[in-house]
C-alpha cells in the first residue's frame, strides 16, 4: 500500500462505509456530470446521463482489470460537438442519433490509438510528454476550472460590467452558504477522525446544505426573495400529477430510444458533419486522458500507463465513453473531481469507484433523490468544488517540482504551457473548438522537442 492512502486499490472497506464512500463520490461527480446535459439542452435527460455515466465506468474498470480509481462522467469537451449534432440534425430525434454516432467516431479514436500503443509501448508518450509537460497540464486542468467554482460561490449574485461580483444580499448569503461548505471540508479533512476524513464531502455539503436551508425558510416565511438558496421546483414537480408511481421512481428517458425514432432520417452527409464534430475532439480528450492518469498515477503510487496499460485505459475510456452516449447522450471521461476526491480522502479502493457507478446508475430511477441532487445549490457545490478543483492544480505543480527548471527547455516549455492555458488560447477551426488546455498542450509539446532537438545539436 502507498503510504499516503488509507485505502489501496485492491482494499475493500466494510459493506456500511462503502456506501457511504460511494455517495461521497456520487456527490463529487454529479454537478458535472449533470451539468453538461443541462448545457446542450434539447430535453436531453440528467437522470439519463447519471446512468450512462455510471455503465461508462464499470465498463471502464472492466477494461482496466479494476486497478484505475477513477470515476468517467459527461465530458465538457464535446459540448461543441453536441451541439454541432443537434444543429446539423433535421429531426430532433435524428440529433440523438447523432450523438451516439458521434461518440462511436470518438471511441473508434481511442481503439486505434490503443492498438498503436499496445504495439509500440508507452515510451514514445513519456518522451512526447515528459513532466516538464504534463505537470504543468495538469495544473492547467484544475486552474481552467477555479472560474467556475468561483462563479458557483456566487451562483445568487450579479456580476458587474468588470466581471467582479455585487456583493448584494443574495450573493452574500451565497457566498456564506460556499465558505460554511468550504471550512467544514477543510476542517473535516485537516483535523477530523479517521472516519471523518474520509467522507469531508458528504459533511461539508450537508452543512452548506443546512445553512441554505436555513436561509430559505426564512426567506419563504418572511417574503425576502434575496434569501431563498434552494429551488424546491424539482421536489414539486414530482407531485405535478398527484402522488403517483413516478413520484417516487421513474425510468430516464434513454438517449438511445430517441436515437431509434432518427433512423427514418438519416442521411451521410449528416454523418459527415457529425464525424468532423466528433473525431477531433476525441484526440483533444486523449492528451487530457493521459495528463489524469499520470496525475492518478502519482496519488496512488503507482504507474496506471503501464500496469494496466495505457491501451487498456484507452480502450476502457473509449467504449465506456460510447456506452455513455447511448444511454445519456453525453460521451464520458476520466473526471478530475473523482481523482481530486481520491487525493483528499486517501482512499483508491476501486471497490468505492465501482460502488458509486452502481449507486449512479439505481438513483437515476429513484426519483427523489435525483429532486435532491438537482436542489443542491450550486454556492454548496462551489465551495467543495474549490478543494477539488485546487487538488487537482497542486498535484501538476508537484509533478513540476521534479522537473529542473534551471534547463531553460524546460523553463520554456512549462511557461509556455501554463501562460497560453491560463490566458485562455481556445481557438474555433469551423465546427471544431480546440480547448485552451488542447492548445497549450501542443504548443508545449512542440516548444520540448524543438528546444531539445536543438540541446541535442549543440552536443
Amino acid at each position: 500500500m502507498a503510504k499516503n492512502l488509507v485505502y489501496d486499490i485492491k482494499d475493500k472497506p466494510q459493506f456500511s462505509k462503502l456506501l457511504v464512500f460511494a455517495f461521497q463520490q456520487l456527490l463529487a461527480i454529479m454537478a458535472a456530470t449533470i451539468a453538461v446535459p443541462a448545457i446542450v439542452g434539447n430535453g436531453m435527460s440528467i437522470s439519463a446521463a447519471l446512468f450512462g455515466a455510471g455503465v461508462g465506468t464499470i465498463i471502464y474498470q472492466l477494461f482496466t482489470k479494476f486497478r484505475s480509481p477513477v470515476f468517467l462522467g459527461s465530458s465538457f469537451a464535446f459540448i461543441g460537438s453536441m451541439v454541432a449534432a443537434f444543429a446539423g440534425a433535421a429531426s430532433m430525434n435524428l440529433g440523438y442519433l447523432g450523438l451516439i454516432v458521434g461518440a462511436t467516431f470518438a471511441g473508434l479514436v481511442y481503439v486505434i490509438i490503443s492498438v498503436v500503443v499496445k504495439f509500440v509501448g508507452v515510451k514514445w508518450i513519456n518522451k512526447l510528454m515528459p513532466a516538464a509537460v504534463i505537470g504543468p497540464t495538469v495544473a492547467l486542468i484544475g486552474l481552467s476550472l477555479s472560474s467556475a467554482a468561483v462563479k458557483d460561490v456566487f451562483s445568487y449574485g450579479p456580476q458587474d460590467g468588470n466581471g467582479s461580483f455585487i456583493m448584494s444580499t443574495s450573493a452574500w448569503v451565497s457566498f456564506i452558504c460556499a465558505l460554511v461548505t468550504l471550512v467544514v471540508v477543510v476542517l473535516c479533512s485537516t483535523y477530523g477522525s479517521k472516519m471523518t476524513k474520509l467522507i469531508p464531502f458528504i459533511i461539508g455539503v450537508l452543512a452548506g446544505y443546512g445553512v441554505a436551508l436555513i436561509f430559505t425558510v426564512i426567506g419563504n416565511v418572511a417574503d425576502i426573495p434575496e434569501l431563498i438558496v434552494i429551488d424546491f421546483a424539482p421536489f414539486k414537480a414530482l407531485f405535478a400529477d398527484g402522488v403517483t408511481l413516478k413520484t417516487f421512481f421513474d425510468a430516464p428517458e434513454f438517449a438511445f430510444i430517441n436515437a431509434a425514432k432518427g433512423i427514418k432520417d438519416f442521411d451521410f452527409s449528416y454523418l459527415a458533419t457529425v464525424a468532423v464534430a466528433y473525431v477531433p475532439v476525441a484526440f483533444v480528450v486523449f492528451a487530457e486522458h493521459i495528463a489524469d492518469h499520470k496525475n492518478l498515477s502519482s496519488i496512488i503510487d503507482e504507474n496506471l500507463l503501464e500496469n494496466p496499460g495505457l491501451h487498456r485505459t484507452l480502450l476502457g475510456d473509449g467504449v465506456g465513453s460510447v456506452a455513455g452516449a447511448v444511454f445519456g447522450g453525453c460521451p464520458n471521461t476520466t473526471y478530475g473531481e473523482s481523482v481530486g476526491c481520491v487525493a483528499i480522502t486517501r482512499n483508491a479502493s476501486v471497490a468505492t469507484i465501482t460502488t458509486t457507478a452502481i449507486m449512479a446508475m439505481l438513483v437515476s430511477f429513484i426519483s427523489p433523490f435525483v429532486a435532491f441532487l438537482s436542489s443542491i445549490p450550486g454556492c454548496v457545490m462551489g465551495g467543495v468544488c474549490i478543494t477539488l478543483y485546487g487538488f487537482i492544480a497542486v498535484s501538476g505543480l508537484k509533478m513540476i517540482q521534479k522537473v529542473d527548471l534551471e534547463d531553460n527547455a524546460n523553463l520554456f516549455t512549462v511557461s509556455v504551457i501554463l501562460i497560453c492555458g491560463i490566458g485562455g488560447m481556445a481557438m474555433a477551426i469551423g465546427k471544431v473548438t480546440i480547448t485552451a488546455i488542447a492548445c497549450a498542450l501542443i504548443l508545449g509539446i512542440l516548444t520540448n522537442i524543438l528546444l531539445n532537438k536543438f540541446k541535442k545539436g549543440e552536443k
